[in-house]
Formats: structure tokens, C-alpha cells, sequence
């Protein structure tokens, strides 16, 4: 067994997309952890294809690395607000971390985030400016920047002494100073093993492990993740499930496996002590936030309260005409089970049963945190439907509605300033801060309700070219703000099922912009395009041309189609209203009406007035 002195747990955190996943791939490198000839895609903690994709962390990944007799267990954490969960309970484990800051963007939103959760921890901070071989970089104000941001969060006075490393984690160095180059990472190993102090605790106090996450396998079952907080586990001991927030928890178990961190993998152990990060086999129903005890002390380790979820959603079974030709799963039974699957690894999500067997209402911390779970689901196979995202409300001690407020962060430049502040007015935002920066662009910042984010990213994306930055952070609850203008486009409705003819669709065009391609599978009550006049409108893509004997010197002209707008699914939950579903099958992302039938929509409509 390791001695404690010779361990380091350290965590990795940023802001999104400054390089902490990359910047791990490199350290692992610079330990020696690959061969020389090892072929090693990038992102390597980047297990999930959605991960990947999309260049974000979603879930938090231990690894370790063994420097100079010293194990140093690493945790990339995610970066993005809506997996704040992720980032609030893994750094439990921590006794140190690295903070990761882009050396052209400085500090932002995350960065405050995630900073603020380690302080509250008093854990101990090196700060890593990372990407300073990009042409941009502006190390020396970034430096300012940060100890701006420990100020601002009123940091007492050792962290405004902490470590800066200068790093470029693609192109694999780290440095003290950022003028000079060196060959490898173990610049930033050194700082970590110095500066990061070996975790406390008593090695003869009776066993405390905390479960900081968990991991499913379908050979052992439920893998429970934590830092052991006092005394020693071997196998075969006997222990006992408690949790600081729940009395009712209260099981008796035997430890049948223990592993330890190595590199990329998970290796067998018989027994470990104080300090270490392990993962553990046979405790069958542990959650995040329990505490294992030895028979001794039952007495859990208190444990940090997740931030509590903003929007809602429902997950429907699909009732669509189409309704399980593509998916794998497809009953209520399935989804419902999947959903509380779920709950055993996010501790941010929240799912109820509803008063119907087929509806279940799914609440979390944003959108992004939805589409993700939704994504996982289809590519496993799930067929289902959603409606459209609901902000959570809440009421005061004198029955005054409250509603969660964002704080936006808009880097765009300076043309777009203008038109921003309008549209961002419009759903109620406030204008905090305005700042003009030396690299170019403008850096808004701006208090939002959270109902007024919906709908706006894409349109954001539109508005800047695509080359604006927008980053939010739950601010707090506050007095309800008023009406926000809804959508003012109308949705084209399909009018019957069939398949989709060009003749059709080009007469289609004329009233607003399609979503789909000739010879596409349609049904009654599928919205196949947006009017731009705000109205919902029939129209008939299946139509076709009659056939006659007499041919005129224009009719056999090529119809001109339009490219379709092909949606993606967060623009799908943004563009929908509250009486249209996302239906989502492995294969296939529409939308439709709830009622599909044209006159008993019209009915539902006229009485609901």
C-alpha cells in the first residue's frame, strides 16, 4: 500500500473548451504512460462519442499517473454550467486543483463557476495558462485577469500567491515562463507534486469512503467511486451505506472487489488505505453522496448539495402513425426504466412519474443537459417524444413567483453589439457590464430569466455569423420579469400521410421554409417548415401532378427546390410550441402537432380561447 505522503488528488477545472481534456492526454504523455510507438487519438478522457463530437466533457474521468514515486490521481471535470453537478461532488475527492485558463480568452463564466466551488472547498489552486502558443495569446494581462477574478471573489490572501504555469497542451510543454519553450509537461507534474498537499486523515480510524460518483458494469454490476476518507478497506470487509442528507439510507454490505487508478485503467487491488481514490464492487443500490462505513463508526461524511435543475421537459411514448418502425425501445416500461437509470449517475437530473403510465416529467439544469440525455437515448435505441422545455418556477415565503435568472456572457464584435442589446431586450435581459477589449471584439454581460435563453442560441448564432461566443451561469431566483414575445413563426402542417413529392413541395415553398426533401415519409399533423407570417398552416407536400395528354413548352421545366433546413435537435426544442412534440427515433428527428388531426386540433383551439 502506498504511503499518503506519496499521493496527490488533483482536479482539473475550466471554463468549456480551454483545453482540460487535452491538456490530461499530455500529462498522461509526459509520465510515460503510453509507449513510444503507442497510437493514442486525441481526447483520450473523452470516452463518449457525444464527447467527442461536440468537444465537451460531460462526465467527470479519473485517471492516475505515477511521477517520481509519487501517484498523482487526476479528475477532468466537465466545464459547462449545465454539468455543474459533475464539478460540485468530484471535487469532494480533490485536495488540490489546476486551473485551466485559455491564454487568449482569459477568464469567463466557467471559470468564475468553478474557481468560486474550490474556494468554497479552501482547495489549494494552480492556475495553468493554457494554449500560449496561439498567435493571440496575451499571457501577461491573462495573469492579471485571474488575480482580477481571485479579488473579485474575495480569495483570502495565500491564493493570490498560487503558482502560474505556462502551458500548450497540443503541442505538449508546460513552462514557468511563457517565453521560453521546453520539451515536455513535467514542469506543470512538478508544481502539482510540490504544491498540492498529500490528503489528510488517520490511517487507524475506523474505514470512510465517500461516493463522489458511480459507473455501471454488466459483469460486476454497481462500481462505486470516492476518496477514502479514514482508516483502511480490504477485501471481504463487511461495511454499512449511510448518507449525510438521507437517515432512511442505512444497508449492510460486503466489499467484494477493490480497484485503484492506473494510467487509463482500473487495476485489482487487495486492500488500500486514508487518501486514496478507489473504486469499489458489490454495493448494489449505492448512490452519489453516500457514505461506506466500517461496522465501528456508522456516522456518514457530509456531503455538498447539487444545485437544483432549472427547466423540465416530458418524455411521452411515441403515439405518432409511425410510432415504432426505428426504435429498438419503444414501451413505457423501457423508458421509464432508462430515465431512472439515468439517476444513478446524475445527480443534477430529476425524473417523476406522471399522472399518465406513458408521460414522465424529466427536469435538469439547461438545455444542453436535456438534448445530451436525449441523444444518449436514441443512439441507444429509444423511441419517444418530448415537449417543449418548461423553466421551474418557484414561490416565495409571500406567495410572489420567483423565477431562475442566468447571467449571460456575449464575446461577439462590434458590429453585432447593436442588434444584440436589442433582441436580448426584448426577453427581459438587463445590461450589467459592456467592455470593449484590445483584441477585438466586445464583451457583453447581461442578467437573464432563464425562459428567455430558449430560442436564443441558434437565432444567436444566425445574428453573428457564427462568431460570437454566448456562456451562462445560474445566478439566482428572482422576482418573476414579465411576458417575453413568444416565436413569431407559425409552423406549415402537414396535411396528410404520405410520401413527399417536389410538385408538392415547391408549391409549399411559397408559403414559408421546408424542413424536408422530396420523397421523405410524412403524416397528418407533422410540421414539415416555419411561415414566417406567424400562423399555423395546412399544406399538401404529397400532391401530385396531374397527368394530361397535352404538354405546353413550360411544363416539364425542373422545379427549383429550395435546400431544406435541416434542424438540429436543440433547434428543434428551441423552435417548438407547447402544443407540439419532438418525436425521436434512432433514425429520425420530427415534429408534430400533439393533436394530429386538423379538425379536432381546430376544435381544441376554439374551446381553449
Amino acid at each position: 500500500m502506498r504511503k499518503i505522503e506519496n499521493i496527490r488528488n488533483v482536479a482539473i477545472i475550466a471554463h468549456v473548451d480551454h483545453g482540460k481534456t487535452t491538456l490530461v492526454d499530455c500529462l498522461l504523455k509526459s509520465s510515460g504512460a503510453f509507449r513510444e510507438n503507442q497510437d493514442v487519438k486525441e481526447r483520450v478522457m473523452d470516452s463518449n462519442d457525444i464527447e467527442r463530437e461536440r468537444g465537451i466533457t460531460i462526465l467527470s474521468k479519473n485517471t492516475a499517473i505515477d511521477y517520481k514515486g509519487v501517484k498523482i490521481n487526476v479528475i477532468d471535470t466537465p466545464g459547462h454550467a449545465d454539468f455543474g453537478g459533475e464539478v460540485e461532488r468530484v471535487l469532494k475527492m480533490a485536495n488540490g486543483v489546476v486551473l485551466v485558463v485559455d491564454a487568449f480568452e482569459g477568464p469567463m463564466p466557467q471559470t468564475k463557476f468553478v474557481l468560486r466551488k474550490a474556494f468554497e472547498l479552501g482547495l489549494p489552486t494552480i492556475i495553468c495558462i493554457n494554449k500560449i502558443d496561439r498567435p493571440e495569446a496575451r499571457c501577461e494581462e491573462v495573469v492579471d485577469e485571474v488575480l482580477d477574478l481571485f479579488i473579485q471573489l474575495e480569495a483570502s490572501e495565500e491564493y493570490l500567491e498560487s503558482p502560474f504555469v505556462f502551458a500548450s497542451a497540443r503541442a505538449g510543454y508546460a513552462t514557468m515562463d511563457f517565453n521560453e519553450k521546453t520539451e515536455d509537461m513535467k514542469t506543470l507534474l512538478d508544481v502539482i507534486v510540490d504544491y498540492v498537499p498529500a490528503p489528510k486523515g488517520d490511517e487507524n480510524a475506523p474505514f470512510k469512503l465517500l461516493i463522489s460518483t458511480t459507473d455501471y458494469s454488466e459483469y460486476v454490476g454497481r462500481i462505486g467511486i470516492g476518496k477514502i476518507e479514514s482508516g483502511s478497506v480490504k477485501l471481504g470487509d463487511d461495511a454499512v451505506i449511510v448518507n449525510y442528507n438521507d437517515s432512511s439510507v442505512n444497508k449492510k454490505i460486503k466489499i467484494t472487489k477493490i480497484y485503484e487508478f492506473e494510467n487509463l485503467s482500473r487495476k485489482e487491488i487487495e486492500s488500500s488505505s486514508v487518501g486514496n481514490i478507489i473504486a469499489v464492487t458489490g454495493v448494489e443500490g449505492i448512490s452519489i453522496g453516500d457514505t461506506l462505513c466500517s461496522l465501528d463508526d456508522v456516522t456518514p461524511v457530509p456531503f455538498v448539495k447539487i444545485s437544483e435543475p432549472t427547466l423540465a421537459m416530458n418524455f411521452i411514448v411515441n403515439n405518432s402513425p409511425f410510432a415504432g418502425k426505428e426504435g429498438k425501445f419503444v414501451t413505457s416500461r423501457q423508458i421509464r426504466a432508462r430515465l431512472y437509470k439515468e439517476l444513478e449517475t446524475d445527480v443534477s437530473l430529476r425524473v417523476e412519474d406522471t399522472d399518465s403510465t406513458d408521460s414522465f416529467r424529466v427536469s435538469g439544469r439547461g438545455e444542453l443537459h436535456l438534448s445530451v440525455l436525449i441523444e444518449n437515448m436514441r443512439r441507444e435505441g429509444y423511441e419517444f417524444q418530448v415537449s417543449k422545455p418548461e423553466v421551474l418556477y418557484k414561490k416565495d415565503e409571500n406567495g410572489k413567483l420567483l423565477e431562475p435568472i442566468e447571467t449571460v456572457t456575449i464575446d461577439v464584435d462590434q458590429e453585432f453589439v447593436g442588434s444584440i442589446i436589442e433582441k436580448l431586450g426584448q426577453r427581459k435581459a438587463d445590461l450589467i457590464d459592456m467592455n470593449p477589449s484590445q483584441a477585438g471584439y466586445t464583451r457583453l454581460i447581461f442578467n437573464i430569466p432563464a425562459r428567455g435563453l430558449i430560442g436564443y442560441r441558434s437565432e444567436f448564432l444566425t445574428d453573428t455569423r457564427g462568431s460570437g461566443t454566448l456562456n451562462t451561469e445560474f445566478k439566482a431566483y428572482e422576482p418573476y420579469k414579465g411576458e417575453i414575445p413568444k416565436r413569431n413563426v407559425g409552423s406549415l402542417i402537414c396535411f396528410e400521410t404520405g410520401v413527399a413529392t417536389a410538385y408538392g413541395l415547391n408549391a409549399a415553398q411559397e408559403r414559408g421554409i421546408l424542413f424536408i426533401s422530396p420523397q421523405a415519409e410524412v403524416y397528418e399533423g407533422m410540421v414539415v417548415g416555419s411561415n414566417a407570417k406567424g400562423l399555423d398552416i395546412e399544406v399538401n407536400v404529397c400532391k401530385k401532378k396531374q397527368q394530361t395528354n397535352i404538354r405546353s413548352s413550360a411544363s416539364d421545366d425542373a422545379l427549383k427546390l429550395s435546400p431544406p433546413k435541416i434542424m438540429s435537435l436543440e433547434e428543434m426544442l428551441e423552435f417548438i410550441e407547447s402544443d407540439e412534440y419532438i418525436e425521436i427515433t434512432p433514425k429520425s428527428l420530427r415534429m408534430r402537432k400533439k393533436i394530429l388531426d386538423s379538425q379536432l386540433r381546430y376544435k381544441s383551439k376554439k374551446n381553449n380561447k
